[in-house]
């Protein structure tokens, strides 16, 4: 039995003795820029750098040994520090509420855009004084804030977790039993004291006695039982599949009023550090007046434990969050969050300039990095990406479910052109496959070669060859052929690599039309696969660095949705994952199953690229780096000391 307890407040520790205790070990990457890190000053927190080395700053993502990294030097991860503020921080009136849209058509979304830019703007007009700088220098910046503005780019609803949602915004309301998420390697146990595997297929958990939720009720056991219990009931969301497929929870019982215990279906070795990381826990007496068919039409703001209570939603003017001042995890640092809508990139980084907002969470795009790093209002933070750009293949259509065909379009795709052309070389091109190769989980030995000639003798081989001599492949009827590749129209590196993926595949024959889509219809494109080639789109987290997730998409329509596989030797290496006992069998497991989909890929990785945040200076002097969240996210807002306990900041 291995057991991780909580010996230090207030997310605890984990441990743990072989064979059981978790050891997904830290790793260390590739270099991101050649140049030295720039001197620290010992008295204050401002980076001192020449021009040259501002955009070339290097750290250690995570420390620890590379056993299972990609690669040895350990220089490509940014040391996180107190991220350089300036004097002063000025607080941002609310936005006044509006009614509530209820048409969804194209005409009533643009006026909502503009009403949203419209109550910004009215917002920016009413700026007033802030806080003072509690620093001894001109870098040192407001360690706590009355207000802080954050420009969002989607409307994700009232943070209801069984619908669609930003999980980092979701995260600002509840909290899981174990922390930060499934994307470190060493999670803490957080709503946990106490985490124990018992044997492979059984976990107990002892829950902390100190939290209450933000109406003042206290959290206890019996929310957790309940919490795994009605996501098995309810009607598919984000996390329904993760406690009935992978892994099956078939039975969460409270064996005392702080225990739980969960048992598995088959050997789940990673639910204490995965599945446990994953799944918000919701209060039992708000939700089981609910019924389970009836969670996607909820409403009403919501009651958590997180360290913010929503105050208020209106999907014109967007979200104000408040400080709940009772959470565990220590007092919130920002005393209000007022989070307006900006769906446009071009107005949100405008708003930026103009100082409209203290920060943007989405990422800056590469042809303003050098405007931005330049400034003397603006810091630029290159933080922590567990993320990728990939293209899906509709392996439905005839032409795609030929294995042949796929390994061809992934051969014909110079992933290392890819970056540096879409995203001017700032990422590593994904030449291991569609795992990303900072995950844990990802096989370092895993490859996914560049190879336009072998490409085009595979076409030939497939029947798809030029039979006019124009240039461009007919199908194997002799008809002509012709592909789109879609693409979401409103991210314009993505468009980008769109075109340079037409470009590469129509070097090697293949015909191939461009199609950007309004973020709507992209997300529903992806959904139907009766309308589309090829896709181009987000791989975040969740689907790119999660082992269970990626084992899960194997069925659940992200990479096969079929009810075969059209390879009998996938189902058995699938068979097999299931059944291994520990970690390491069960990696080495994973790694198999990633090699076999390299070869007959539904899905290309195309780059994964450097991800940027910027802020203005002197808006607030809290914000850290956490792995595939970037500086947004509940980690900046609390205490440093409790989130660095959680694991949950990127340190040098």
């Amino acid at each position: 039995m291995a057991t991780f307890a909580a010996l230090d407040l207030p997310s605890g520790r984990w441990r743990g003795t072989d064979p059981h205790r978790r050891d997904l070990v830290a790793h260390r990457g590739r270099r991101r820029r050649a140049g030295p890190a720039p001197p620290r000053c010992a008295r204050c927190t401002r980076w001192r750098r020449s021009v040259t080395q501002r955009a070339r700053r290097v750290g250690r993502r995570l420390p620890g040994a590379a056993r299972l990294g990609r690669h040895a030097d350990g220089q490509h991860h940014r040391s996180t520090r107190a991220l350089r503020p300036h004097q002063g921080a000025r607080q941002r009136a609310v936005p006044g509420r509006l009614s509530a849209v209820g048409d969804d058509d194209p005409a009533t979304r643009e006026c909502a855009m503009k009403y949203r830019w419209g109550a910004l703007m009215c917002a920016s007009a009413l700026l007033v004084g802030g806080c003072a700088d509690k620093g001894s220098g001109p870098s040192a910046g407001p360690d706590t804030v009355d207000r802080l503005t954050v420009a969002i780019p989607l409307d994700v609803g009232p943070v209801n977790v069984f619908v669609e949602h930003e999980e980092w915004i979701s995260e600002l309301v509840y909290d899981k039993l174990v922390a930060p998420s499934p994307f470190v390697d060493d999670p803490q146990p957080w709503l946990a004291s106490e985490v124990t595997m018992v044997d492979p297929s059984t976990w107990e958990v002892t829950v902390r006695d100190d939290v209450t939720w933000h109406d003042g009720e206290p959290f206890t056991a019996a929310d957790v039982e309940f919490t795994f219990a009605y996501a098995q009931e309810a009607d598919t969301g984000r996390w329904t599949h993760h406690i009935t497929e992978i892994p099956e929870i078939s039975s969460t019982t409270r064996i005392d009023s702080d225990t739980i215990r969960f048992e598995c279906a088959f050997p789940c070795p990673e639910l204490g550090t995965v599945t446990l990381a994953d799944l918000p826990i919701l209060p039992k007496h708000i939700w089981s007046q609910i019924p389970p068919e009836s969670v996607k039409k909820v409403t009403a703001l919501p009651i958590g434990t997180g360290p913010y209570r929503l105050a208020e939603y209106d999907p014109v003017t967007g979200y104000r969050f408040t400080a709940f001042s009772e959470y565990f995890g220590g007092k919130p640092r920002v005393n209000e969050l007022v989070m307006p809508v900006i769906e446009d990139p071009s107005a949100t980084f405008t708003a930026l300039r103009a100082g409209e907002i203290d920060v943007a969470a989405r990422q800056v795009p590469p042809e303003l990095l050098d405007e931005f790093e330049a400034s003397d209002t603006i810091e630029v933070v290159n933080t922590t990406p567990l993320e990728q750009v990939d293209l899906r293949m509709n392996y439905t259509k005839p032409m795609f479910a030929d294995a042949r065909v796929r390994s061809a379009v992934s051969l014909a795709l110079d992933k290392e052109e890819l970056l540096d052309v879409v995203v001017l070389g700032r990422g590593r091109a994904a030449t291991m496959g569609r795992m990303h190769p900072d995950s844990p989980w990802a096989d370092p030995e895993a490859s996914t070669p560049t190879d336009p000639e072998r490409a085009r003798a595979i076409l030939d081989e497939a029947g798809y060859r030029d039979t006019d001599g124009d240039g461009l492949r007919e199908s194997p009827d002799g008809a002509p052929l012709t592909l789109t590749v879609e693409v979401n129209g409103a991210e314009p590196t993505q468009v980008r690599a769109a075109e340079v993926v037409a470009e590469q595949l129509g070097d090697v024959g293949l015909a191939v039309n461009v199609r950007p889509l309004d973020a709507g219809r992209h997300a529903a494109s992806g959904k139907d696969m009766e309308t589309f080639d090829l896709l181009v789109r987000d791989g975040v987290p969740h689907t790119v660095a999660d082992p269970t997730q990626y084992v899960l998409s194997l069925f659940s329509g992200s990479s096969w949705n079929l009810d075969e596989y059209p390879y009998p030797e996938l189902q058995q290496k699938i068979d097999r994952w299931k059944q291994t006992a520990t970690l390491e069998d069960r990696r080495e497991a994973g790694f198999e199953i990633q090699r076999l989909l390299n070869e007959v890929p539904p899905v290309v990785a195309l780059y994964h690229p450097d991800k940027y945040f910027a802020y203005r200076i002197g808006s607030y002097g809290g914000f850290v780096d956490s792995p595939g969240y970037g500086i947004m996210h509940k980690w900046s807002l609390i205490p440093r000391d409790r989130a660095e306990a959680a694991n949950a900041v990127v340190t040098p």
